[in-house]
């Protein structure tokens, strides 16, 4: 992995930070490459039960970085449009792991969430914000349509006709709007920030990750499916929960009025 994405572990909970704090961590090709190869691995290792995306320095992520693109639009390319497309669609796939990797995902943010920034923290289960941190689509400020499935998530989060007076102004939310508008889960102060996204990733790091994964699938399918779909997935879900030593030992737990002690299987 690259220096621009740092990785630590705390407990079974895998903190990614993205690391170019002098340009906002804007993205880069290398940046992405390392990003979705530790989430796919995060999505696989058994010992990693929640994970937090973050950015170094005072901000989350501002996106990608409007002078690199700028540069290779003066430069032009050898690659055909639908080569480019392929390849950004590729690293787009950040954007699903993280929505549809079976553990929780946080977005820990410390800063501006610009573009494609904003899209990979709505692509989070949850998100966490300090007080100082802000939110905007921002694509329109640059004569572009939008990428890493912004415009699916926050239609989900908001509603269809606010996410699209949000990407057609680019405004710039603050925490209380974000609040407000349901964007993020909880706005604690700014110097509490870690402490608290960190508290709260490792009770569910503690929790039983069998059952957070088909939480996360229920929640998935009900963001398209129909209500038969919801149900059926519902029923194995839970009958999949039922078999696992999680749910025997909190059974055991319930019973014997303790605190459970979860395995993750």
């Amino acid at each position: 992995m690259t220096e621009e994405l740092l990785i630590r572990r705390d407990g079974g909970v895998a903190v990614l930070t993205l690391n170019r704090p002098e340009r906002l961590n804007a993205l880069t090709k290398s940046m992405m490459r390392s990003l979705l190869a530790e989430l796919a691995a995060c999505a696989l290792d058994d010992t990693v039960r929640c994970v937090v995306l973050t950015g170094a320095g005072r901000a989350f992520c501002a996106g990608g970085d409007v002078r690199v693109q700028a540069d290779t639009a003066a430069r032009g390319t050898d690659q055909t449009p639908e080569q480019r497309a392929d390849e950004l669609r590729a690293s787009m796939e950040a954007s699903r792991l993280l929505h549809e990797m079976p553990k929780p995902t946080i977005a820990m943010l410390n800063g501006v969430a610009a573009g494609a920034g904003c899209s990979l923290a709505l692509a989070c289960d949850l998100r966490v914000a300090g007080e100082g941190a802000r939110l905007t689509t921002a694509f329109v400020k640059v004569g572009l349509s939008g990428d890493y499935g912004g415009t699916w998530f926050l239609s989900r989060l908001v509603g269809p006709a606010r996410a699209r007076e949000l990407y057609f102004t680019s405004d710039v939310l603050d925490a209380r709007r974000m609040d407000a508008m349901g964007l993020v889960n909880r706005v604690v102060p700014d110097a509490a920030l870690e402490a608290e996204t960190m508290k709260l990733a490792t009770k569910l790091g503690e929790g039983p990750a069998v059952a957070f994964r088909y939480m996360k699938r229920n929640f998935n399918v009900a963001d398209t499916g129909s209500l038969a779909q919801a149900l059926d997935i519902e029923a194995y879900g839970m009958l999949r929960c039922r078999e696992s030593e999680d749910h025997k030992e909190a059974s055991r737990a319930f019973v014997d009025k303790s605190a459970p002690v979860f395995k993750g299987r």
